[in-house]
């Protein structure tokens, strides 16, 4: 398992920070040179991460590519890294939207009327740079220090470049964040301390062979306690209703990029906590708590659907959309079946590319028109056909629509809940309201927006796309359509991982040993 040469997850992590260091040296004058030097930095780690890909062995259930050095060693501290199917489609993920979130800033009004486009893409470098720390990195403390850092960088991009409670938003989704992070430090020295490392191979390992245990017998025992710590911080980060209030906010505040950075990648460090630390940490407790929160994923499925269909700000609805989306991937999660997480991590990826893509289309309309409030449009598709029809396929691809890449997620969560026995049909049953409830809203939004006629002089002769902007659409159209048609590469990528995780908690919950 040790490893100390070379790996290509090492480059992935690190080229991100190159990038970095060449605008630290960069003049504040060379605006153009600053921004492609960003994009062009994001393009190569995206490259780089397909190579990850292409080297990765979906047979292989465990942890590849793994780097290992000492760093404390006296207290159990290492720089380790390594991924597995579920960690490698996010972390493609990751470095498939940042190009697409940077590019989409060449145009930014905002940049160029509040200036600092230096201090701006250095912040993009360093939050691509965390993130993928989040999803690589197996050392809890220094998955700890890469979960703080993202809150850096997206704090000054909400904070400085959003729109008029900017700086409202940023301390509320600073605050919230860093509440529940407190927990989760809490827990981890409690469990490092315990099996003197904090390397998370080694922890499960151990308590896969018994020789760790966390008392684990009813709802408020150790086990639960610690369960809960680490919980707490992933479903606030999520966010698992009631703990979503500071969402809307930073979306509708943050700048376009920072959105679809927000809903893109941020929100799924929540759903991929879980089930990295959660679940094989913490088995018996997982399968204790399944109900409930399987129970608060399916309220903010339908509360997230009901409340996107009464918002008259344009970003706010598409924010709220999140929270119902993102219940279904946490109730795939607490399926506990390889159906239910196969389908919840594939869903990762897809809402990450379908809100991405509605924010991104968002950010079109508002640098034309200056304004969220959906009753100001009306007939766009008339005057921006191209728009429009981009608009329409993203939003059908959010509504879940078959063919396109929704429909295999939320399907696949639906059979998983349908077949689970710590779940069952009731879950199931009611998580369907809320696909049916997506497509009201989110065609309630797109009838409101593009449909009709042309009723405000405003909005007669709007610029036409801009090839920057159609260069951003068209790989998120490509995504959707090939996860849509061909999920098989997605699946094969986890179904190892998946498998093992499943396998893992049935064995420490005798309830659950004989699940399909």
């Amino acid at each position: 398992m040790d490893a100390t040469g070379f790996s290509l997850i090492t480059l992935v992590l690190f080229l991100p920070m190159v990038g970095f260091t060449i605008l630290l040296f960069m003049r504040e004058e060379q605006a153009s040179q600053i921004r492609w030097t960003a994009l062009g930095v994001s393009i190569v780690t995206f490259v780089a991460s397909l190579l990850l890909w292409a080297g990765f062995d979906p047979n292989n259930p465990g942890l590849q590519m793994v780097q290992r050095w000492d760093w404390l060693p006296t207290y159990g501290i290492s720089y380790y890294v390594g991924i597995d199917g579920l960690s490698l489609l996010l972390v493609i993920l990751t470095t498939f939207i940042m190009p697409l979130a940077i590019l989409s800033s060449f145009r930014a009004h905002v940049l160029h009327e509040r200036g600092r486009e230096k201090l701006y893409y250095m912040f993009m470098m360093l939050l691509e740079w965390a993130m993928i720390g989040v999803f690589v990195v197996q050392d809890l403390m220094i998955f700890y220090i890469f979960w703080e850092i993202t809150l850096v960088p997206m704090y000054f991009l909400i904070g400085i470049w959003g729109s008029e409670k900017r700086v409202y938003a940023a301390v509320k989704f600073f605050l919230y964040t860093m509440a529940g992070s407190i927990l989760m430090l809490l827990a981890i020295l409690y469990v490092g301390l315990q099996a003197n490392t904090f390397a998370l191979p080694e922890i499960i390992a151990n308590v896969q062979n018994g020789t760790l245990s966390f008392p684990g017998d009813g709802l408020f025992s150790t086990q639960s306690f610690l369960f809960l710590g680490f919980l707490i911080a992933f479903a606030i980060k999520v966010p698992i209703w009631p703990l979503h209030s500071w969402l809307p906010d930073a979306h509708v505040q943050a700048p376009t990029a920072g959105s679809v950075i927000l809903a893109g990648v941020l929100l799924k460090m929540g759903t991929y906590g879980i089930v990295r630390f959660c679940l094989p940490m913490f088995p018996d407790a997982s399968v204790q708590w399944a109900p409930i929160i399987a129970t608060l994923a399916v309220i903010g499925i339908i509360y997230g659907a009901w409340v996107s269909y009464a918002q008259q700000d344009v970003k706010k609805l598409v924010a709220y959309s999140s929270v119902s989306h993102l219940g279904f991937v946490v109730l795939g999660i607490f399926a506990l079946n390889a159906q239910g997480l196969s389908g919840a991590t594939l869903q990762m990826v897809n809402h990450g590319m379908s809100t991405g893509g509605l924010f991104l289309l968002v950010g079109m309309l508002y640098e034309r028109r200056h304004t969220k409030d959906i009753n100001a449009y009306g007939g766009i598709w008339k005057v921006m056909p191209l728009l429009g029809g981009i608009s329409l396929f993203v939003t059908l691809s959010s509504m879940g629509l078959p063919g396109l890449n929704g429909f295999i997620g939320e399907f696949t969560i639906l059979m998983g809940t349908f077949g689970s026995d710590v779940l069952g049909f009731f879950f199931a049953l009611f998580a369907t309201l809320g696909v049916i409830l997506a497509a009201v809203y989110m065609l309630y939004m797109f009838q409101k927006v593009f449909m009709g006629e042309v009723t405000k002089p405003e909005n007669e002769h709007l610029e036409p796309l801009h090839w920057q902007e159609i260069a951003v659409m068209i790989p998120l159209i490509i995504a959707i359509l090939w996860i849509g048609l061909q999920p098989a590469p997605f699946f094969q990528t986890m179904d190892a991982s998946v498998n093992a995780l499943v396998t893992h908690v049935r064995e420490h919950f005798p309830t659950v040993a004989q699940l399909p």
